[in-house]
C-alpha cells in the first residue's frame, strides 16, 4: 500500500463526531458487537502495552495489518494520548493515576512507590510478562525490561507481586494460556510483550504479527466467548512526532465494528474506564476527573 492510501485509511478510521461514531448496525464478522446493551459491569479487563509509537505510525502502517483491521473490527480512539515521557512515568500514570513523581526509566530500588494502583485495588490481579526470568523480577534481564513492569514499583503490592507477577509463556504454554484455557482470568491483567515484540526495539511488523497471534488467542478462548471480558491495547508513548498521540484498541462483545472516537482520552481515562467496568467505586488520582472511555465504546 502507498503511504497516500495509508494516509486515506487513517484519515477514514479517525473520521467521527466529538464523542464517537457507532454504527447504527454492523455484523459482528470480527470479536466485537456480538452483544447488545452495554455491561454494568464485566469479569475480565485485559490490558496488552506496546511502545513508542505514534498513532499515525501504526493504524493503516502496510507493516501493521492485523492492528489495522482490529482498529476497524472493533474501536479505535483516535485522539488518545500519553501523558509523558519517558515509558515509566506512563505505566504508573495508567495503573495509579499519577506519574508520582518520576521522570525517568529508573528499576524499582530507585523509584519506590507507595501509592495505591489498580493492582491493589481490582479483586484480583496478575501480570504477565514476556521474557521475564522468574516472578515479579526488580532488575532488567534482555530482553525483559523492569520499566515495562509496572506492579513491580508498587511497595503496597510487593506481597502480591512475588506470586501475581509471572512470566507469560507462548500462546500454547504458560500463565496466560492457562487462565485463558481454564476461565481462571484475574479481574485485571496486566500484558507486557519483550522488548522486541513491544515494538520498542524490533519494528512494527513485528509487533503487529505478536499481537495478531495474542489477540486470537485471547479472543478465541472461552473466557472471552463467555462475554465477560474487555481488551485495551495501548502505547505507551509516542516517538515524539506526534504530541504523544498513540492508538488505543478497544475489543469487547459490546464495542460495534468500527467504532470510532475523536474525543480527547488519555491513561487516566484508560484507568478511569477500567475502575467502572471491575465495579470499583473509587478513582485513583487524576482518574476522578478523567472522561471515561465507556459510552463511546459501548461499555
Amino acid at each position: 500500500m502507498r503511504l497516500a492510501a495509508a494516509a486515506v485509511m487513517l484519515a477514514a478510521l479517525a473520521v467521527g463526531s466529538s464523542s464517537a461514531a457507532r454504527p447504527a448496525a454492523a455484523a459482528a464478522k470480527g470479536p466485537c458487537g456480538s452483544r447488545a446493551g452495554t455491561p454494568v459491569k464485566v469479569a475480565h479487563v485485559i490490558w496488552i502495552w506496546f511502545e513508542n509509537h505514534a498513532a499515525g505510525e501504526i493504524v493503516a502502517n502496510p507493516a501493521a495489518p492485523r492492528t489495522t483491521r482490529l482498529a476497524g473490527e472493533c474501536g479505535f480512539a483516535a485522539s488518545y494520548y500519553a501523558v509523558a515521557h519517558p515509558s515509566l512515568p506512563n505505566y504508573l500514570a495508567a495503573t495509579s493515576g499519577g506519574t508520582q513523581g518520576v521522570t525517568d526509566d529508573g528499576p524499582p530500588s530507585a523509584h519506590p512507590v507507595h501509592s495505591m494502583s489498580l493492582f491493589a485495588q481490582a479483586a484480583s490481579a496478575r501480570s504477565y510478562e514476556e521474557s521475564m526470568p522468574a516472578p515479579c523480577a526488580l532488575t532488567d534481564t534482555y530482553p525483559y525490561a523492569t520499566k515495562h513492569n509496572p506492579e513491580a514499583y508498587y511497595l503496597g503490592a510487593r506481597a502480591r507481586c512475588r506470586t501475581g507477577d509471572v512470566p507469560l509463556g507462548t500462546t500454547k504454554h504458560g500463565a496466560l494460556a492457562t487462565a485463558l484455557a481454564n476461565e481462571s482470568l484475574p479481574a485485571f491483567s496486566f500484558v507486557t510483550p519483550n522488548l522486541c515484540n513491544d515494538m520498542h526495539d524490533c519494528s512494527v511488523a513485528t509487533g503487529d504479527a505478536w499481537l495478531g497471534t495474542w489477540l486470537s488467542t485471547i479472543t478465541r478462548s472461552r473466557s472471552y466467548r463467555a462475554g465477560n471480558t474487555v481488551v485495551f491495547v495501548a502505547w505507551d508513548e509516542d516517538d515524539g512526532s506526534a504530541a504523544n498521540r498513540v492508538p488505543l484498541l478497544v475489543i469487547s462483545p459490546w464495542t460495534r465494528p468500527g467504532t470510532r472516537s475523536n474525543t480527547r482520552f488519555t491513561h487516566y481515562s484508560l484507568l478511569r474506564t477500567t475502575e467502572e467496568l471491575l465495579g470499583i467505586r473509587a478513582h485513583l488520582g487524576n482518574a476522578a476527573t478523567a472522561t471515561s472511555l465507556r459510552s463511546a465504546f459501548g461499555l
